[in-house]
């Protein structure tokens, strides 16, 4: 405020109109007022020094400041360059690195490929070998099968010539026994038809007196009921020859039936079929055994009754003949002392009577054929 009081003054001193001199009291006044200003005008020199020495002092700092920041701005360029230095000399080691581990992985990758080219190399010479092996192998156990497939063929056809020769040996000891059979039956008729005559004749020589002496034909009628035993026995001991021959080809037959069977299991379709025909074979072959035992045990039942009452009435004739004259009834109204007796009875005998001649070949059953029979008196 004071510099700016005095510049008005100056102004107003410089620049206004020339005035009238002052008067004492202004004068005292502008001497206060001059003292004044310069009072305030070494104050403000004062003042002026301490800015001057603040100023110098700054510029001193300032100074300073900057040659520490000169010293900073090296010291940070000497370390960004050691860092720069450090990290060209960290990134020169890993490119170095690199390019070894590049190199190395190189080295790696060409060894690893050349091991799995040899590998692939060894692997498709293997496989070549192996593929020549198994076309080996196959070829060898192709040409096995069809060595075994033809053996078995073979056998195929030895054992369907075998089991035709089985069936024909088997038709023909149908035949031969049929036939025997046949023969023992037309035997056993004839025996009865003389044994009906012969019985006929006792009877008529009982109806005689006591009184006559023994004739050699009751000897000879003695002698012919031994020699029907006799030849009863002997046909006996030829069915059971007979019936040990057929079971003897009947246990041979079933031996190798079984090991036909046991030898064609390996084989498929044609020995299946083969077995099929050979088990109805075998079935209808014991059909055709029972039927055939049956029939030889109906025989021989008749064969043993027969003789039973063959033997049983040549024994009353000779204890009537020789102990009582009492008379024996006719035959013709007398019971017959079994039932096997009426086969031989008169109505029988002028009808004529039913003989078992074979077998059907269709159903197995036995056929019979009548055979005419004449008068007991012829």
């Amino acid at each position: 405020m004071a510099d700016s009081a005095s510049e008005s003054d100056s102004s107003s001193i410089d620049g206004g109109p020339i005035m009238m001199p002052p008067s004492p009291v202004t004068r005292e006044q502008l001497h206060k007022h001059i003292e004044s200003l310069q009072q305030q005008n070494r104050v403000l020199k004062i003042e002026l020094e301490t800015y001057k020495l603040r100023i110098k002092a700054l510029q001193e700092e300032n100074k300073s400041l900057r040659q520490a920041s000169v010293f900073i701005q090296a010291k940070a360029e000497q370390e960004e360059e050691f860092i720069s230095n450090t990290l060209l000399k960290k990134i020169q080691a890993l490119k170095k690195e690199k390019e070894s581990l590049a190199h190395h992985y190189e080295q790696e990758e060409e060894c690893l490929t050349n091991d799995l080219s040899r590998k692939l190399n060894q692997l498709r010479q293997e496989k070549c070998r192996l593929e020549q092996t198994l076309e080996q192998e196959q070829e060898c156990l192709v040409n096995k099968l069809m060595r075994k497939i033809e053996k078995l063929e073979a056998e195929t056809l030895a054992k369907q010539a075998n089991l035709e020769q089985l069936r024909r040996e088997k038709v023909d000891l149908e035949n031969t026994l049929e036939q025997e059979q046949e023969a023992l039956v037309n035997r056993l008729w004839k025996r009865m038809d003389k044994l009906e005559a012969e019985k006929s004749m006792l009877q008529i020589k009982l109806d005689q007196p006591v009184s006559d002496p023994a004739s050699p034909r009751d000897i000879r009628n003695g002698d012919t009921a031994a020699n029907l035993t006799s030849h009863i026995q002997s046909l006996r001991n030829s069915v059971a020859k007979l019936r040990q021959q057929l079971a003897l080809a009947q246990q041979e037959s079933n031996e190798k039936m079984q090991r036909y069977v046991n030898e064609e299991k390996n084989i498929r379709e044609e020995n299946l079929r083969l077995q099929r025909k050979l088990q109805l074979e075998v079935e209808r072959r014991e059909a055709l055994c029972r039927h055939l035992s049956e029939s030889e045990s109906s025989l021989e039942m008749e064969e043993e009754r027969h003789y039973n009452e063959v033997a049983v009435s040549g024994v009353n004739v000779r204890n009537r003949a020789i102990s009582s004259p009492l008379p024996y009834p006719s035959p013709s109204c007398s019971r017959p002392l079994s039932p096997g007796m009426n086969l031989a009875g008169p109505s029988n005998r002028e009808s004529g009577s039913a003989l078992p001649t074979g077998r059907c070949y269709a159903c197995g059953q036995v056929t019979y054929s009548t055979m005419p029979l004449g008068p007991s008196g012829s």
